[in-house]
This record gives structure tokens, C-alpha cells and sequence, in this order.
């Protein structure tokens, strides 16, 4: 029931920028929501945290601890990434194009829109509105796309769309108000400016700008002269100004620098100096090309200790150079679609390159000229998902044509099979767990090794049909394939290959396809209103039909094989008792799924029919609740005893996706339609997060979408994992991970005033192990549980193991299947679970349903441990028998 969001698959990366954290952790946005991922550890996770649209910047604090999100709707979140928390929240009036943090991490340089603002950055400590605007530039003539600050926070370069850099001094100069220096000369808006530094003192001599055209300007620094006016000089003596370059006697103005009000400058260290870089001379050194015309410079980064600059084109291409010099150390291509984001990490050696289109994240390091990590999600929506018998492994299967298998525990893709030319419809994994099946539009149903990573056998049909949903039996010895078009399932043998029979008698499409648990017989649903059971074994024909007043969209079993549950057009859920062919229940859904009101739509959300029905069902692993999906933005939890709503889960609070809000906001409707869909952009078809992503890619053709492609939030398919302590959604926003946080969860009504941490404590001082045990088993607090595991000798496992009793047996599985995964004792805790299966295996065997999920979870773990050992034993055979001969020859 505790279900809560752990993570987010299908989508590494979904348009924005990439940062790099403690040189290890890669911070990502996805959709509206934040990545982080452990590049040593090979581990990623997602923010339970999300923003009100797609979120457009982020940046990070230099010490890793702060993130700033920044979204479409303008809205920031200044987050505490260590506790994953919202700390403070702001909007920006104007489209932020870019921010950063100061190297001391006191400010916050945003660029919004025209304006150059610097805040003050919050702390911990809680504050009615912790963000604290000390000074406003507002000398650009067009939104400011890049900014970086000085290593001692006293000076900022901005590059600009009116085809400037700025160099501006944070604090105040004494005496009057000076311009900002303009680097001059550029044909395109400046997208990367940045600072070079003295290998000596550390300080700013030198600067780096580079155009959209793809020209890197490099800038030199010469000295204090003490006479040089900053706005007046500019390049004369460098090189004339291109032509379209604008007036520098426009620039800024003596109101350009605005003060917060009631501001006295008392809480910010600015104050008027006279800086290292005040009275200096900044010139043009040299001007190069990185020759990939027509492509258009989209990314860039520069890393100032190595002196290295890295740029990404729209055509897929990116480059590194070595400056100074300008000398190309690599050009490379990695796709023919847009490189959206391209940074260095702190040390220099690894390079991440985003592509927001293709939803791909890279990570390589350019010495050894190797992956650290190569994640790319999904196209197209995902349509499917299947879990391993053992829960470790997800596979996905999209629009795309392609089918992805994560693994659950780090969030990581580690196999692709692209041999199907059409979209994916059902996945099915083996009961062996080293076989998948996939059905698809192509009229081809193929299975893949994933032991060697192939395609080892493909079931076809005499004439072409397309497959919609998919089952196999539980010897894996019969395939079955529903079809779209000829309403007909084909049934096949696993071993040959071959066609075995075609099982017709269905009058519409046949969504939904389920062996039973428990025998062979198979459950079909169809748009013709009937559920049919076929016995595929013995005889032809179906066996019973279950006949419904709407369109039956989808069917399932219960884990234990004696109950039948399916979804209906009307929004109700029927369960079926298979044996006696009797209707057991009925659950009215249409109220709990309906909600959420499309740009397109005439009627409101109370009164539009469309999406209240349930397209994709999941019992639990105990079958006492179920799973329900559809059409919306809500997944319902029910009760299938009581036939009553447990819970909502509501999958994205994203503005960006359609079938969000119940209510549109009137000013939004134009006599043309609403606004957010009249596409009046007349900006650069370079920029923007709208831009970036696959939400405009064919949609713009006359008659191809009614809303030009903006996705609509619903639930394509859920699964609950085997071990019941997770659930996966395949939905819009991508595959959402939902498990049981386990932290602290008691049980009050097992609780009198005697169980208490204090009493542990003293049972355990006594000398009492046993009754500390079951005290604690009382209790329910994780960490005392293990606790009293650890403090029974391994000669007294036997003896405890037979007190315990039964009711606490599967809160004990759990703890000792969480202990497999993570504490290095192992021979300790297996001596656990081999004298608990000894003593209370009777028990076990009788009332396994209620202990499947437990028992699940701590197969899972003894597998994965299992599989470890083999593997390093496998890997050092030579040198462990070398060393057994080495000691028999002594």
C-alpha cells in the first residue's frame, strides 16, 4: 500500500542542460523532473520532486549540495539535492535562458531575458523568501544566452542574441558609472563566453567567445594601465566590426544599474572597489573557425584548467580543441541529430554530450577515447512492459520498434534488440529468466537470448497479420499471439517454431491475452464484448464465454489462478470466477479515473466520456488488490474484497503534457483557438526546450494532430513486480518505478506500553536474543530488526529461529532478504534462512500466497548474490587452481 516514486526509466534525457557534480554525479532534466546519476557506481535515480512544466536550465551549487531548476513557466526550485527537498521557490518574470552559480557559492548570476540579475543565494535556514536580488544589468539589447563567472566571483561574461559579449564588474566601481566592455566583431548570437586564467596566479588574463555561426573569439587581457575607458575603444585597432554589429554608443546608460528597495548594502559584500580587471585593456588575439558550416554551434563548455574547449553542432558533430592554439584533438560524430548539451566534468577527463531528440545521454572520456556511459530511451511512447520472474530486470517495448531491458535496481538499459520494423504491442518474459518474447505490428513475434543478446527464434503466420497482445504458458512450451486485424490467435510451439493451431471465433481485435497460473487455459478479451477460455491442450473451440454489455479492453489472472478480472468501455471492472463460470464482483471506475480537460476539447472534464475507462490491468502479488490504468493522469488501487478505492496515484503534475489541469483557463481561448496551441514563434528554430525535444517532430503537417503534437498524458501498461514491492507504469512521461519505502512502518494494534526500543535494548543486555527478536518484530522498525538478527550467535540461529512465531515470519523474510543485498555476511544471514525454511517449511508451503512476496524478494537476492560469486569464481578459475598447486608442491 506504501507505495511511493523511486525512479523514472525510458528517458535519461529529455532536452535542457547537463551538469556535473563532485566530478562523478550527472545531473540530468527529464520532462519536469531531475536524473542524477552515479557514474561510479553506475546507479541513477530521480527526484521525487517535480516542477510545474519541462524544465528549461539547471545549474548546481560548486559544492554539489543546492540545484536550481528552472522550467518553462519560469518557476525555480532551489532544491537540497542530499536530502532531495524543496527549499525555496521563485518565479522570474522573464524567460530565463541561463543561470549560474558564483565559484564562492554566495550568488546566483540569471540571465532573464534582457536583464542580468544577481541574487543573493539561500541557505538552509528557513526563510518567508530566502532569494535576495542585490543588483540588475539591463544593458544588453536582446536576451542573454551564456554567462560565466571569474574564479573570485567579482567579475561576469555574458553573451548575447544582439551578437555581444559583456563583460561586466559585479561590484561597484568607484567613481561614475562605466559601460560594460563590448567584445565586438561576431556575425551570430554568442551562445558560450567564458574565462580563461593564468597558470600562475589563478587570475583572469584572458577570454574565450564563441558565435553560433561556429567562431571562437579569443581575448587577451593586457594589464592595468589605469586610463582605459571600457565602451569607448572597443576594436579599432583589432578588426573592423562586421557588418549588422550595433552601435557601441547605444549601450547601457546611466539607469542601468538598479538597486532592490530599502537595499542598503550592508548584507552583501559589494561595495565600491577598484578590481584587478578595472583598468586593463581587453584585444582581440585571434579569431578562428571550426569549419562545419551549415550546421549551427548548439553547445559548448570550456574547461579552464586544462584550457580545453568542447562545442556540439546541430548536425550531430562535436568537436575538442586545445586552446590557445586552436588545435583539434577530436571531431567526432555521434548522431545526425542536434547535440542540445555538451559539459566538462571537474577534472577534465570525461565529456557529456546530451541529444534532447533522440533522448540520449553520453558520457566518454576523450584520453582513452571510451564510454562511461551510453543511455538512450525511447522515441516513441512506451507501449509495454514485462517484469523478469525474479524482479531484477524491466523490459520496455515502444513505438520506436525497439525493445529495451533495464535493470530495476541501478535504472541502466544494458541491452537493445532492433530487429522488429514496427511498433511493439506485448513483452512477455520466460519463467527461466533468460528468455523474453515480443509481439509487434510487423506480424512477427520474436524470441530474444539474453544470455548471448540475440534473436534466436521468430514466429510468423502464413499471411501477414499484426500482433496486438502476447502469452505463453508455464512450461514455455506454447506461444500465443492476438491479432488487430483477423481477430484470430495463433498458437505455436516454442521448440520447433511451428504454427500449432488458430484459435478463431473472437468478432473484433484481441487486446488482451493470459495463460492461467495454475493450468492451461488461456483468457482472451476482445472489442466484440466477450471474454473467451480456451483450453489449448486438449481441445478446440473455446471452452466457456464470458459475454459483457461493452467492449472488453483488456484481462487478466489472479496470481493464483481463481479469479479473472477485465476492464470494460464503460469504465467498470468485472472479476469472474474461471471454475464456475460465475460473475464475482463489479467495480464502477469510470469517477475515480476521469479527470483532466485537452486544449481540444468542447466539453469540460466532468462532461467529456473520453478516457474513463481502464485500457491496462495488474493484480498484486497476493491478489487482494488491483492495479487499474488508463487514459488519464491517475492510476486507481482497489480492493478487490471490498470493491473499494485504496488509493490515487496521480503520475505527473507536468503543465507541458496535455490532460493535466480539469480546468483551462478562459484567457487562454482565442477566437483562432487556444492560445497554447497557435503557433506564432517567430524566433530562431535553434532555441528552446520546445524546440529541442520530439514534441514538434511530424505534427505540424496539415491533418496529422488536432493539437500540433502535444502529448496527452495516460497510462499505457502497469506491472507489479513478482516480489510485490514494486509497480512500474509505461506512461508519457516515461516508466514510473513506484515501491514500498520501508523505512519505519508499525503496526499499532500489534503495541502495548511495553514494546519499546528501551526494552529491546534491555532484552538484548540480559542476554535474551529471542525475545529481543520478536520485541522488535513487534515494534516494525527496520533497523532494530536487524539489529537483533546481528546479535544472535550463529549457534543459537537454530533456537530462535524455532521461537519465532508464525505471524512474524514474513516481516522477517523481508529484513532477511534486505540484509542479502547489502550487508557482506553472508554465510550468517543464509544460516538464517536455511533454519527458518527447516523449522517452519510446513507453515510456508501452506500458506504461501500470503508469504509469495517475501519469499520472491529473498530468491531475488540469493540469485543476484548467487550470480556475483559465479562470476568472480569464473574469472579467477586459473589463478585459484594455480594457487592450490602452488600449496600441495610446498
Amino acid at each position: 500500500m506504501n507505495y511511493r516514486f523511486q525512479n523514472l526509466l525510458g528517458a535519461p534525457y529529455r532536452g535542457g542542460n547537463a551538469v556535473v557534480t563532485q566530478n562523478t554525479n550527472l545531473i540530468s532534466p527529464v520532462g519536469n523532473r531531475v536524473s542524477v546519476t552515479d557514474l561510479v557506481k553506475s546507479q541513477t535515480l530521480t527526484l521525487p520532486i517535480q516542477s510545474s512544466s519541462n524544465i528549461r536550465h539547471i545549474a548546481a551549487s560548486p559544492d554539489g549540495v543546492f540545484l536550481l531548476t528552472v522550467d518553462d513557466n519560469n518557476r525555480c526550485l532551489f532544491i537540497n539535492l542530499p536530502r532531495r527537498v524543496v527549499l525555496h521557490r521563485i518565479t522570474f518574470k522573464y524567460p530565463v535562458n541561463a543561470l549560474k552559480f558564483s565559484p564562492n557559492g554566495k550568488y546566483i548570476a540569471v540571465a532573464a531575458g534582457k536583464l542580468l540579475q544577481i541574487w543573493k543565494s539561500p541557505g538552509f535556514k528557513r526563510e518567508v523568501f530566502g532569494f535576495e536580488m542585490v543588483r540588475t544589468f539591463a544593458d544588453c539589447n536582446d536576451k542573454i544566452l551564456a554567462i560565466d563567472w571569474d574564479n573570485e566571483s567579482k567579475y561576469l561574461i555574458v553573451g548575447s542574441k544582439d551578437l555581444t559579449g559583456r563583460f561586466f564588474c559585479v561590484d561597484k566601481i568607484k567613481g561614475s558609472y562605466k559601460k560594460p566592455f563590448l567584445f565586438l566583431g561576431h556575425r551570430d548570437s554568442v551562445v558560450g563566453c567564458f574565462f580563461g586564467v593564468a597558470k600562475k596566479s589563478n587570475r583572469v588574463d584572458k577570454a574565450f567567445t564563441i558565435a553560433r555561426d561556429g567562431f571562437i573569439f579569443s581575448w587577451g587581457y593586457s594589464g592595468n594601465d589605469g586610463n582605459h575607458d571600457f565602451g569607448d575603444e572597443g576594436l579599432e585597432d583589432d578588426e573592423p566590426p562586421s557588418p549588422g554589429t550595433p552601435e557601441k554608443d547605444g549601450e547601457g546608460g546611466e539607469g542601468s544599474v538598479k538597486k532592490r528597495k530599502d537595499f542598503d548594502g550592508k548584507e552583501s559584500s559589494f561595495g565600491e572597489v577598484e578590481g584587478y580587471l578595472n583598468g586593463g585593456k581587453w584585444e582581440l588575439l585571434r579569431k578562428d573557425c571550426f569549419m562545419q558550416a551549415p550546421a549551427k554551434l548548439t553547445a559548448c563548455d570550456y574547461h579552464r584548467g586544462l584550457d580545453l574547449v568542447v562545442v556540439g553542432f546541430s548536425n550531430g558533430v562535436f568537436g575538442l580543441y586545445q586552446m590557445p592554439d586552436f588545435v583539434c584533438i577530436h571531431l567526432l560524430s555521434i548522431s545526425r541529430e542536434k547535440i542540445t548539451t555538451a559539459v566538462f566534468n571537474d577534472l577534465g577527463n570525461w565529456l557529456t554530450f546530451g541529444c534532447a531528440k533522440l533522448g540520449q545521454l553520453l558520457v566518454w572520456e576523450w584520453r582513452s577515447e571510451s564510454y562511461i556511459l551510453k543511455q538512450q530511451g525511447h522515441y516513441f511512447d512506451v507501449n509495454t512492459l514485462a517484469y523478469s520472474p525474479d524482479s531484477q530486470l524491466l523490459a520496455t517495448g515502444a513505438d520506436d520498434n525497439k525493445v529495451k531491458v533495464w535493470t530495476v535496481s541501478s535504472g541502466f538499459c544494458f541491452v537493445t534488440f532492433t530487429e522488429h520494423t514496427n511498433a511493439i504491442t506485448a513483452l512477455h518474459f520466460m519463467a527461466n529468466n533468460h528468455c523474453l518474447l515480443s509481439a509487434s505490428l510487423d506480424g512477427t513475434v520474436r524470441a530474444w537470448d539474453l544470455l548471448r543478446y540475440r534473436n534466436f527464434r521468430t514466429f510468423t503466420t502464413p499471411s501477414s497479420r499484426q500482433f496486438v497482445s502476447l502469452a505463453a504458458d508455464q512450461s514455455g512450451e506454447v506461444i500465443c499471439a492476438g491479432t488487430l486485424d483477423s481477430f484470430e490467435i495463433f498458437v505455436w510451439s516454442m521448440k520447433t517454431g511451428r504454427l500449432l493451431d488458430v484459435l478463431s471465433g473472437h468478432e473484433g481485435p484481441v487486446h488482451g491475452l493470459m495463460f492461467s497460473p495454475t493450468n492451461a487455459i488461456l483468457a482472451s478479451s476482445s472489442w466484440d464484448k466477450t471474454v473467451r477460455l480456451w483450453d489449448v491442450f486438449e481441445g478446440k473451440g473455446a471452452v466457456e464465454t464470458f459475454p459483457h454489455t461493452h467492449d472488453v479492453l483488456t484481462v487478466t489472472y489472479r496470481p493464483d489462478g481463481k479469479q479473472l478480472a477485465c476492464s470494460t468501455l464503460d469504465g467498470q471492472i468485472h472479476f469472474w470466477d474461471p471454475i464456475d463460470g460465475l460473475l464475482m464482483y463489479t467495480i464502477e471506475g469510470h469517477r475515480d479515473i476521469a479527470g483532466g480537460r485537452l486544449m481540444t476539447d468542447r466539453r469540460s472534464a466532468a462532461n467529456s466520456s473520453s478516457g474513463k475507462c481502464f485500457t491496462t490491468l495488474c493484480y498484486s502479488a497476493d491478489g487482494s488488490y488491483i492495479l487499474a490504468g488508463g487514459s488519464s493522469r491517475y492510476i486507481c488501487m482497489y480492493d478487490v474484497a471490498d470493491q473499494v478505492l485504496l488509493r490515487r496515484f496521480q503520475i505527473t503534475h507536468n503543465l507541458s503534457l496535455d490532460g493535466v489541469l480539469d480546468f483551462l483557463n478562459s484567457k487562454n481561448m482565442t477566437e483562432a483557438g487556444p492560445l497554447d496551441l497557435i503557433d506564432d514563434d517567430n524566433s530562431d528554430t535553434e532555441e528552446g526546450i520546445d524546440k529541442q525535444t520530439r514534441g514538434n517532430m511530424g505534427y505540424n503537417l496539415p491533418g496529422s494532430m488536432p493539437n500540433r503534437g502535444r502529448a496527452v498524458i495516460r497510462t499505457k501498461c502497469l506491472k507489479i513486480a513478482p516480489t510485490g514491492r514494486s509497480f512500474s507504469a509505461a506512461t508519457t512521461e516515461g516508466v514510473l518505478v513506484y515501491s514500498i519505502d520501508e523505512s519505519f512502518i508499525f503496526d499499532p494494534t500489534d503495541l502495548d506500553i511495553d514494546v519499546t526500543p528501551e526494552a529491546i535494548d534491555a532484552a538484548l543486555n540480559e542476554d535474551q536474543p529471542s525475545r529481543a527478536l520478536i520485541l522488535s518484530l513487534r515494534l516494525n522498525e527496520d533497523t532494530l530488526i536487524k539489529k537483533c538478527i546481528f546479535s544472535v550467535s550463529p549457534v543459537d540461529v537454530p533456537a530462535v529461529a524455532s521461537s519465532i512465531p508464525y505471524r512474524y515470519l514474513q516481516r522477517l523474510i523481508e529484513a532477511l532478504a534486505d540484509l542479502l543485498e547489502s550487508c557482506p555476511h553472508l554465510e550468517f544471514v543464509l544460516r538464517w534462512c536455511q533454519e527458518l525454511c527447516k523449522v517452519h517449511g510446513n507453515s510456508i508451503q501452506q500458506n504461501s500466497r500470503n508469504l509469495l512476496p517475501a519469499l520472491k524478494s529473498l530468491q531475488k537476492a540469493i540469485i543476484r548474490i548467487h550470480q556475483d560469486l559465479a562470476d568472480t569464481c569464473a574469472s579467477n578459475e586459473y589463478m585459484l587452481r594455480y594457487l592450490c598447486s602452488v600449496s600441495n608442491n610446498k
